[in-house]
Order: C-alpha cells, then structure tokens, then sequence
C-alpha cells in the first residue's frame, strides 16, 4: 500500500512557485537585455568581429568576475530566494534594495535567513521598486530638467559630494545594527582598512578586486576566530 505524498507547506508551495517563476523571469530578462546586442553584431553590418567581441567580453569578466562570485554568495542569507529573484533583476542592490529589506527585518523583528525573513525581504524590495518607479515618474518623468533648474548650484555640489557616502554610510549602520555582534564587525572593518588603505595603494591592479576580496577575507577570518566553546557560541554576544 502506498502513502501518497504529504501536501506542501505554504511555505514550500512559495519556494516551488518563486524558483519556477524566478527562472522563467530571469532567462525572459536575459533574451530582452541581449537580443538588441546581437542584433547589432548580427545583422547591423557594424564590423564587430568574433575575435573582438570574445576580447571584450573577456575584459570584463576579469574586472567585475569576483563581483559575479561574491554578490550572489553574500546577500542570499539576508535576502532569501525570492528577493534574490526581485533584486538581480531590479538592480541597485547594495544601495537600494538590500538596505530596504534590512531596514524591514530591524523593524519588523525578524531574522534574515528565516521563512518570515525572506518574506519581509521580498514586501521590501516590492515597496523599494514603487517608490523608485513612482519618485522617477514625479521627479524625472513629470519634473525633469525644470526643478534642477531651480535648484541652487551649491546645493547640487554638496548633492554630488555627500550623497553615496551618505546612502553607504547609513547602509554600513543599519548592517552593523542587524549584526548585533561586535566580532564581525570589527573583523569586517579591519579587513576594509587593510585592504583600502594598505593593499590597493601597494598594489593598484587589485581596486577591482578589493570588495571580492574585503568579503572573502572576512568570512575566513570570522569563520577561522568564531569562538571555539559550544557554550560561547550560544550565549556569546561578541
């Protein structure tokens, strides 16, 4: 006598439903973003040989290569499969969605890596993409070029000059919040002085390379320094 399956999750009934829309979605996105390239190089007559295609696209995997490797590898654990579907495809992960949804497990009291954590990070990169879509239609779309007209030529150079290290600056704190443990993050920040401060300027080829290897670096060492007792692990708060 055979015992028929037992019935999916809700939880598991929206993995199934997300990898298999994900995927579709993903390769759909693929074929749009290239098909105008190979137009280009297929049927535009513009002279672009193989050799030359191959040579550039081999430039660029050797510069953003660690990106393609690390990005996926470190804000899966915060943004859980779903989220990672949205974002790869949205864009602007680490200056955009991946500071919405950690702000959304902070407030909400969730932690990243669990089922609630992965849904909240999914409602967050949704209300991120309203927000951007919706700011876009008002301040771009509609505005334009009139409001920077109106707006003061010293106001547009302290915008030009404060507003990345602002955005990452409060991302760096809303991380080492949701961190809550002061071992990592003194980790990650003495690897991120080592390496801006010591290794690019020794070695300049390697300022592609220093957040692949800011985030490798800190994985081992916090992996290599995590403490060693079962009953530090647990109630450890450093």
């Amino acid at each position: 006598m055979t015992t028929s399956p037992a019935p999916l999750t809700a939880m598991e009934q929206f993995g199934a439903t997300t990898n298999r829309a994900g995927r579709l979605t993903m390769i759909a996105g693929l074929i749009v973003s290239l098909s105008g390239p190979l137009y280009l190089v297929l049927f535009a007559d513009l002279g672009v040989t193989a050799t030359a295609l191959w040579t550039a696209f081999a430039a660029v995997a050797g510069t953003f290569f660690i990106i393609w490797l690390v990005e996926p590898v470190t804000y899966y654990p915060i943004l859980g499969p779903a989220a990672m579907y949205q974002a790869f495809m949205i864009g602007n992960i680490s200056n955009k969605l991946l500071p919405s949804a950690v702000v959304a497990q902070e407030t909400l009291g969730v932690r990243a890596g669990t089922p609630k954590g992965s849904v909240t990070a999914s409602m967050a990169i949704c209300g991120a993409a309203v927000v951007h879509l919706v700011s876009l239609f008002i301040f771009v779309g509609v505005l334009g070029t009139w409001l920077l007209t109106l707006t003061p030529e010293t106001v547009m150079d302290v915008v030009r000059s404060y507003v990345v290290p602002a955005v990452f600056g409060a991302v760096a704190v809303q991380a080492i919040i949701s961190v809550r443990k002061l071992r990592p993050v003194l980790i990650a920040l003495g690897v991120a002085l080592v390496v801006q401060l010591v290794l690019v300027p020794a070695v300049a080829q390697l300022a592609f390379l220093a957040t692949g290897i800011c985030v490798i670096a800190t994985i081992i060492l916090t992996w290599v320094l995590r403490p060693r007792d079962r009953a530090k692990l647990e109630n450890a708060a450093v």
